[in-house]
């Protein structure tokens, strides 16, 4: 009787439930992990970040932060990052406050813009445009910082990612780069530096600058000055390549050429941070080091 009441309520097995299954082969698993031909049915963005202290500097003055989100569906799927590098001035007192607060100010006003856009049942596109955005939390974080760490700075490189385009907000001497599947390291960002300024109008060359006594010395910062003109631009995502942004902690230590050798031998974007900061130090860890790489595959 008991066994009678047991079949009476127990589920009828479906076609699934009765498949049967068979562990795969270690042929097919290394065909899989090594097959050249990969295809992803979603289209995705991939980050790595990587960040040091430096060997010359008791404490930290830089920031960064990473969110990836994708969200796909029947309809689609849409890629959307935010990336962001900040290093900050003005020593112990107020240096890595200004970086905090820049990134922390910049990555909330992006975050509540796209909010529901990105996680409601009936999505609103923001009604400013990504450059309108992206000035608007800038000029928040100017104010925050003038308030929260009066005579300090930082730097800010900001890159936020929304399917196939890049807006990026971007002031003082972190960079924004573009490393092509050729080799090539393009830097897409202009250094808001006096050294850079003096080679723009021709006073020194480029193998001047890069050993300009004053290269630390910049004109434009934020949380600087009562009037701030970041620069803010789109530019299409490198297609096969990589986005990076950086503090001067690595660019200014490494070498282009030594940058994307160590990108391309890395088996993964965090690996490739990781290697790409242990690198600075060994060349001497002049000051805090911070990267970040983005890729979009799919």
């Amino acid at each position: 009787m008991i066994e009678f009441f047991r079949n009476l309520f127990r589920k009828p097995r479906s076609a699934v439930d009765m498949a049967t299954t068979a562990p795969l082969t270690e042929q097919q698993i290394q065909s899989i992990l090594h097959s050249q031909a990969v295809r992803y049915d979603v289209q995705q963005l991939v980050a790595g970040t990587g960040q040091s202290v430096g060997k010359q500097r008791e404490l930290n003055e830089d920031s960064l932060l990473a969110i990836t989100s994708t969200l796909a569906g029947n309809s689609g799927s849409l890629p959307f990052g935010l990336y962001i590098v900040a290093d900050g001035m003005g020593g112990h007192q107020y240096g890595e406050v200004a970086s905090n607060a820049a990134v922390r100010v910049v990555a909330g006003y992006v975050m509540k813009k796209f909010s529901p856009y990105l996680f409601s049942l009936n999505p609103v596109q923001p009604e400013e445009s990504l450059q309108e955005i992206m000035q608007a939390a800038v000029r928040e974080a100017q104010k925050t910082i003038q308030h929260e760490a009066p005579s300090s700075g930082t730097t800010l490189t900001a890159a936020l990612v929304l399917g196939q385009q890049v807006t990026i907000a971007h002031v003082g001497d972190s960079r924004a780069y573009h490393i092509h599947p050729d080799g090539r390291a393009e830097v897409v960002t202009r250094d808001h530096s006096l050294v850079k300024r003096l080679e723009e109008l021709g006073h020194i060359s480029a193998e001047q600058a890069a050993n300009y006594p004053h290269r630390n010395v910049l004109y434009r910062a934020l949380g600087q000055g009562d009037i701030l003109e970041p620069d803010i631009f789109t530019i299409a995502f490198p297609q096969a390549g990589y986005l990076m942004l950086c503090s001067d902690g690595l660019w200014g230590v490494l070498s282009d050429q030594d940058i994307v050798r160590i990108i391309k031998e890395a088996p993964s974007l965090p690996r490739a941070c990781q290697s790409l900061v242990e690198a600075a130090n060994s060349a001497g860890g002049p000051d805090n080091i911070s990267v970040v790489l983005v890729q979009l595959i799919g």
